[in-house]
């Protein structure tokens, strides 16, 4: 108990590195809480061990409070923005290019579908292509395979 009164501060800061690993490293920055809670974690060491505030639970626990809703009111949209923002530029992945023929009629509007690597993936067309005609995988997005007709 002595070891946790004579190092607070930097029991508090570890706190708030562990949870910014665990924030960033297993969820992947996809719950704000614990990074939020963590920096005020680490705040509040560092006013502690600079002889802001006084070194008691009652003190640490207020300032963690305080500055995990002030971090989470000045910092919610920005990073909710930079979580948002999709990575516009396109993929080169090892379907493009990948030969088929075409077991439905496809166009824009109406999805067919193709069995890939052990997925069954829908297959779509930006021109109407009917049955049987060999296609090339020209785009790759999430379950959705883009087809042209092969020259």
């Amino acid at each position: 108990m002595e070891w946790l009164a004579s190092n607070f501060s930097t029991l508090l800061i570890f706190i708030g590195i562990v949870l910014l690993v665990i924030e960033v490293g297993l969820l992947g920055f996809a719950v704000f809480i614990l990074f939020f809670i963590g920096m005020a974690c680490i705040l509040t060491g560092a006013l502690i061990m600079l002889g802001l505030l006084p070194d008691t639970l009652a003190s640490a626990f207020s300032s963690i409070a305080v500055l995990s809703l002030l971090l989470a009111v000045v910092l919610w949209k920005p990073l909710k923005k930079m979580q948002d923002s999709a990575d516009s530029h396109s993929v080169k992945g090892d379907f493009i290019g990948h030969a088929f023929r075409l077991e439905q009629d496809v166009s824009s509007s109406r999805y067919g579908s193709y069995r890939l690597s052990g997925v069954e993936w829908k297959v779509r067309s930006e021109t109407p292509l009917s049955a049987g005609l060999e296609v090339e995988i020209t785009k790759v997005e999430v379950g959705l395979l883009t087809v042209a007709a092969k020259p």
